[in-house]
């Protein structure tokens, strides 16, 4: 790919109203990010949107991938051959990320660890001694660099490959304590996040940031999760992903464990060892990895997309729908439909739930 194909790329990702969903849809219906790029606005009045899109500008875009050089990180999109095959067969990918380390760390066997960040001596031995376990078998261990199960699973990794994944830009170092964690996973492992260096952390960076964790995995072990924490949102996402989900029992009566228990009741496997879960991985069937390769789709012609879309307006409401049920109910072609959302996601009037639901805001 080009310099200035790259930096349309990039523009396009960080475009206002842009999520991955969206583009995925857009280089599926473009082919070019360039073409996505100009065609962007005109979408976006389509869908009922008054205001002016937001376009990510060039100047901004060429300042990002400097900091990044200047970081020592490299930019990686989802056609690119070093960009993680287990990350990319997600659905949809993320349409980049920075790695500042080794991206080869990555395309080994990989296996997410995560847990509470106050959690117990005995929780973070374990974790300690699973990622140790796992390392020395040749798997990658992978976790967000929090304090507690988090740190516990990259000290125990670190001398046979562990990358961690941040909700902040590569170079920021976050909780300040694990600067010199932060700094040895970079030199002998790898630093992944999808936002731009510089970034300091939000909120609500860290579901994407979950994500990418368990999209980089073949599998998710939770080490001491209280109910309603961000290690069950990454489990879910996993599941979401068609992963291997595995927890560690604990004491019912330590909140920290019951996370993990409420796993295992649904259906997650029981944890002691590093061994559950290489014997799992070893008996679980092959992943079918998707390969970059040019979209055959055609986009439909605006008059029908004009002729689609009051169909599909009166369809949508505040109550989400299932995309599968909101195209048989149209009768129309699918093509069609998800053109119509295209715009309204674009003019910010759709919202997407988990299992391909959609709802007009």
């Amino acid at each position: 790919m080009s310099d200035a194909a790259r930096l349309a790329w990039l523009r396009l990702a960080r475009s206002e109203g842009v999520g991955p969903v969206t583009f995925a849809r857009l280089i599926e219906t473009y082919r070019e990010a360039g073409r996505a790029l100009a065609a962007l606005p005109g979408l976006a009045r389509k869908g009922g949107r008054r205001a002016p899109l937001r376009l990510f500008d060039a100047a901004d875009a060429e300042r990002e991938l400097e900091n990044a050089a200047k970081a020592g990180a490299r930019l990686l999109i989802w056609d690119d051959p070093a960009f993680p095959a287990l990350l990319r067969a997600v659905d949809p990918a993320p349409p980049l990320i920075y790695v500042l380390g080794d991206p080869a760390i990555l395309a080994r066997r990989t296996v997410a660890i995560v847990g509470a960040r106050n959690a117990s001596a005995g929780g973070r031995k374990l974790a300690e001694d699973i990622a140790a376990g796992l390392g020395a078998a040749g798997v990658t261990v992978v976790s967000g660099l929090a304090r507690g199960i988090d740190t516990a699973a990259h000290i125990g990794a670190i001398a046979t490959g562990t990358a961690a994944v941040l909700a902040g830009g590569v170079d920021n170092v976050y909780p300040p304590e694990n600067a010199k964690l932060h700094a040895r996973i970079a030199a002998e492992g790898a630093i992944v996040s999808e936002m731009p260096p510089g970034t300091t952390p939000q909120a609500a960076h860290f579901p994407r940031r979950n994500r990418i964790i368990s999209g980089l995995s073949l599998g998710t072990v939770v080490v001491e999760a209280a109910i309603g924490s961000g290690s069950l949102i990454t489990a879910r996402q996993a599941l979401e992903q068609n992963r291997e989900i595995f927890a560690v029992p604990g004491s019912p009566i330590d909140p920290r464990a019951r996370g993990c228990n409420d796993l295992i009741r649904q259906g997650a496997i029981l944890t002691e060892s590093a061994d559950d879960v290489l014997q799992a991985l070893q008996a679980a069937r092959p992943f079918a990895l998707r390969e970059p390769e040019p979209a055959a789709y055609q986009p439909p012609a605006e008059d029908d997309v004009d002729a689609a879309r009051p169909a599909v307006l009166e369809l949508l409401g505040p109550t989400p729908v299932g995309l599968d049920e909101l195209i048989r109910r149209s009768g129309l072609a699918a093509p069609l439909v998800l053109c119509v959302l295209l715009e309204l996601e674009l003019a910010g009037r759709l919202h997407r739930s988990p299992g391909q639901h959609v709802a007009l805001i």
